[in-house]
């Protein structure tokens, strides 16, 4: 608590101290364009230069860049972004989690819209099953954000926004083809007349199985993946609007030995890793704008997720459902946001045929948040939640309460120079759910027993310049830092025949800083570069306490030049220092670098090719990652790619 406390304190007199330094010129007026995004996950409807808490945006424009280079699912859009990390947790079905600032993906709470659908047993899919061509934008908040979330936003938020309709309405359709012989097949749709409105979309992924080193196992899985949502709007008058919607996916994916997946096991080839999975959530939204600029928003989800997980000579499977509600009130004063709120989180896992790891868990809170334009230059957010949470299993049941406190603050130094501190508190739930027991698919594996949620303590500061260094020239930079410490982290141990979690004595402490910068020169050419600098540690272990598969040091940089409605060309490289492993020795540091472009032929009809990761940058190039036997291999931690360099083309269709 008292190391949070210093780094809040000497990143505020660092932006202060810092920015004195700074010539006061002026800035040209059209730089104010570039700010206006409005920001949803805080439901205070600001932009982002007016909003204290630290949230990054992901827009529309680099959403479509991606789903260029990745047209199944959102795991690219993540992956290239600063600060945040896909960890593959298997290395033949390609299944992944999100780290935000080094820590496990159990501790980010991920959204679409704002629904929490896509935690526990899904968890290990959840990004792969998030398809990006019905998004407007993604908004990331790193650090502590339980006021208006909840449990497991200990490392962060990330919440999928999806489109909307409109008048003019909106109809855009994919055809994506790879070298690894995937192929993606798109559709969106939206608009709005009079009273009503719809939006649905549409996608259709089949992937053939793919070894890229010959080594008899896939490094791509055979895939095939179906995804329907659509959403009904109507609005009976200006003030009241009401949503439902379906989305459902149904996937299957097989990998392993390719003389199996192929249909051809014999003797000497029997291994593999399926997954048969099968996810509907039902959403509901009513949002009620009052007269006086206040607003009413209720919103409910139910969501049923079925998975099934089969190699030789051992299977698992079970049934999720989750069920949530929030019905939240939005006060607007002249310079005042109160919200306030409940929700109710209702989450249970049958396993079939066997019970051993049934878990239920029920969450009741009530939370506030005051955002106060104390002065033009500074902005407080203030929030309060309480949690009442019992979780329970065969053998053991539980039950807790959170008070978790938060505060964020937001400095308009002047014209160019801005600085946001914030921190709080953050809990989450126990669950037998995370990296390590997916890579196992759940084997030998114990239910949870006198065990605790994991609390932690958490802080954010930054410092953010934006400028024209001359007419024709945007400049705009951002330094953060952050600390994350998590209490009694639930550790998994193994007696030599099963596996169980219990709390450990010492924490996981993350640290380090983040940096971005970006040049414009003409609103043609686009210069991003990004580095990620990130100390995790595992106070729990003996000898290193590093956490492994993280590295410290991460570098992006992206290049950009576009020509409005005619084309577009793309220059990526990427730079990953040495990682730990498991088993105590590191990595290489690598480079990879992309190239794609897009050229617009008609006026609703575009042509993209993209090369990704064209210098080969794969994990077989050092060591093979399969160990053993065909019929009993083992495998090394997934540290970088493993299919290496693709290509994928297409054509895109916009009316």
């Amino acid at each position: 608590m008292r190391k949070i406390l210093m780094l809040l304190v000497a990143v505020t007199n660092f932006g202060l101290l810092y920015s004195q330094e700074i010539p006061k010129d002026s800035m040209p007026q059209n730089e104010e364009e570039l700010e206006e995004v409005v920001i949803q996950s805080t439901r205070t409807s600001r932009t982002i230069k007016n909003t204290p808490t630290r949230i990054e945006s992901i827009d529309a424009e680099e959403l479509e860049e991606k789903t260029n280079m990745k047209a199944a699912n959102v795991s690219l859009i993540l992956h290239e972004s600063t600060g945040l990390q896909v960890q593959q947790t298997s290395a033949t079905s390609g299944n992944s989690s999100i780290r935000v600032q080094g820590l496990d993906g159990k501790y980010t709470q991920l959204l679409k819209d704002g629904y929490p659908n896509f935690g526990n047993f899904a968890s290990g899919l959840s990004i792969l099953e998030i398809p990006p061509l019905d998004l407007k934008q993604v908004e990331v908040i790193k650090g502590p954000s339980s006021t208006l979330f909840g449990g497991g936003a200990i490392a962060g938020v990330i919440n999928f926004i999806s489109k909307t309709p409109t008048e003019k309405g909106e109809h855009n359709f994919i055809l994506n083809q790879s070298n690894i012989r995937q192929t993606n097949l798109g559709a969106y749709s939206s608009m709005r007349k009079g009273k009503w409105g719809y939006a649905i979309l549409g996608l259709v992924n089949f992937q053939n199985s793919y070894d890229v080193d010959n080594d008899d196992f896939s490094e791509v899985p055979k895939s095939d993946n179906f995804t329907i949502n659509p959403r009904l709007f109507y609005y009976p008058n200006e003030t009241t609007s009401l949503m439902i919607g379906n989305s459902f996916t149904k996937g299957n994916m097989k990998g392993g030995d390719m003389h199996v997946i192929d249909g051809n096991s014999n003797a000497d080839h029997t291994y593999f890793e399926e997954n048969q999975t099968m996810r509907n959530t039902t959403t509901l939204e009513l949002d009620k704008k009052m007269a006086n600029a206040n607003s009413f928003k209720l919103k409910q989800s139910l969501s049923f997720f079925d998975r099934q997980i089969n190699i030789p000579n051992y299977q698992f499977s079970g049934f999720n459902t989750n069920v949530f509600t929030d019905a939240s009130y939005v006060w607007n004063k002249e310079n005042q946001t109160i919200i306030s709120g409940i929700n109710i989180m209702y989450d249970d896992f049958n396993q079939k045929e066997v019970v051993t790891l049934d878990a239920k868990s029920f969450t009741t809170g009530i939370y506030i948040q005051h955002t106060w334009d104390v002065t033009q230059k500074i902005k407080l957010e203030n929030g309060l939640r309480f949690d009442n949470v019992t979780y329970s299993n065969s053998i053991f049941s539980k039950n807790q309460s959170f008070l978790l406190p938060k505060i964020s603050a937001l400095f308009l130094i002047n014209s160019k120079w801005s600085s946001r501190i914030g921190g709080g508190l953050g809990y989450k739930t126990p669950t037998i759910f995370t990296e390590q027991t997916e890579e196992n698919q759940y084997q030998n594996l114990l239910p949870l027993n006198n065990v605790i949620a994991e609390q932690s303590i958490g802080a954010t500061g930054d410092l953010n310049y934006k400028s024209f260094i001359f007419e024709d020239l945007l400049f705009s930079a951002n330094q953060m830092f952050f600390i994350t410490q998590i209490n009694k982290p639930l550790v998994l141990e193994n007696d030599g025949v099963n596996s169980f979690f219990v709390n450990a004595s010492k924490p996981v402490i993350s640290k380090g800083f983040e940096t971005n910068a970006k040049f414009i020169f003409k609103e043609d050419f686009k210069l991003f570069l990004g580095y990620t600098f990130t100390n995790a540690e595992e106070k729990y272990r003996s000898g290193n306490q590093i956490m492994p598969l993280l590295p410290k040091n991460k570098l992006n940089l992206a290049l950009i030049y576009e020509k409005e409605n005619n084309f577009k060309l793309g220059l990526e490289g990427y730079f990953t220092d040495q990682q730990f492993l498991n088993n105590g020795e590191h990595t290489p540091a690598f480079w990879e670098f992309g190239f794609m472009a897009e050229k617009t032929l008609w006026k609703h009809f575009s042509f993209f090719i993209n090369f990704e990761n064209f210098t080969d940058t794969r994990q077989s190039n050092y060591k093979r990652v399969v160990n053993g036997s065909n019929n009993n291999p083992t495998f090394d931690d997934i540290w970088t790619h493993t299919e290496g360099f693709t290509v994928n083309s297409g054509v895109k269709i916009k009316l």
